[in-house]
């Protein structure tokens, strides 16, 4: 039986519908196509795993995996969710009428329970853009991805609770956040703030003349001086975030794996500080699999 899920792929930091399609017919072979990196294709032996250790059986047939588009190359243990759901709904374990309606994503523990991903922001936003229903996601990212209105968002913690809510045996509860009082909460509350420097009058004069002009500013001193406790406190007198420059912070966040568990929308401006030594690549974000860079 041929069947199709959806997920979808981070590309820097927007994300793209990967459609996964799903045959089961006669035979013993398993088939994954569709430039999967070694990280999805070692999903086969923890979808395994999770699905035998929750009560169900992986097909005993030939399974062919195609993962849609085919000239995009799919990294990452994301895929673990909606490869084994497209699997069970193959091989007539999940009824099929709910899949079209909804994007899952999730990386799958050897019990089933389901991990963190990266990137959930920018996979709720194009789950919105793309028309679907709603999101199924872990639930330590939950709280990220419900920033996106209109849009139901799902946080789960085992595979077992997805797939009884596709088949229909019980009702999950949408995360919901206002966007704009997450935004408003936090964004004049600062764990390092200016106001804890006392003295340097000088130099906290030249942040505040930086900061108004948005100019640049080197900071030259012996080590202890004081230069990266004053660095530190510098966003909390540059003008607070917009709301879509907050989105936007959180989405580079958040591909970059950098959320902190619960999180939702960053409201304060990030402080980063790479070593000296850092290489351009870093620096960029560069390499084999390019991020976003400091």
């Amino acid at each position: 039986m041929l069947v199709k899920v959806f997920g979808a792929a981070v590309q820097g930091i927007d994300a793209l519908v990967v459609t996964i399609e799903v045959n089961c017919s006669q035979g013993i072979r398993f088939f994954m196509v569709g430039l999967p990196d070694a990280a999805v294709k070692e999903s086969h032996e923890r979808i395994v795993s999770a699905v035998e250790h929750n009560g169900y059986r992986f097909p005993r047939k030939q399974v062919i995996v195609n993962m849609s588009p085919a000239d995009i190359r799919k990294e990452g243990a994301a895929y673990d969710l909606p490869l084994a759901v497209g699997i069970l709904a193959s091989d007539e374990k999940i009824e099929t009428g709910k899949l079209s309606e909804y994007m899952l994503m999730g990386e799958l523990s050897l019990d089933g329970s389901i991990l963190p991903i990266k990137g959930a922001l920018p996979i709720a936003i194009k789950a919105r853009e793309e028309g679907f229903k709603g999101l199924i996601i872990p639930k330590a990212n939950v709280r990220e991805a419900a920033v996106v209105n209109h849009l139901d968002v799902y946080g789960v913690e085992n595979i077992t609770e997805v797939i009884r809510f596709l088949n229909g045996e019980i009702e999950l509860e949408p995360t919901v956040i206002d966007t704009r009082a997450e935004f408003f909460k936090e964004y004049t509350h600062f764990d390092l703030d200016f106001s804890d420097v006392k003295g340097q009058e000088s130099v906290k004069r030249a942040f505040e003349v930086a900061a108004a002009g948005g100019h640049n500013i080197i900071l030259i001193g012996p080590p202890g001086a004081g230069k990266s406790m004053m660095a530190k406190r510098l966003p909390s007198i540059l003008p607070p975030l917009t709301l879509q420059e907050a989105l936007e912070t959180t989405k580079i966040h958040s591909v970059a794996g950098r959320m902190e568990r619960g999180s939702s929308l960053l409201s304060q401006r990030p402080f980063r500080s790479p070593h000296h030594t850092i290489s351009s690549v870093a620096l960029v974000g560069g390499g084999a699999f390019p991020q976003p860079g400091e």
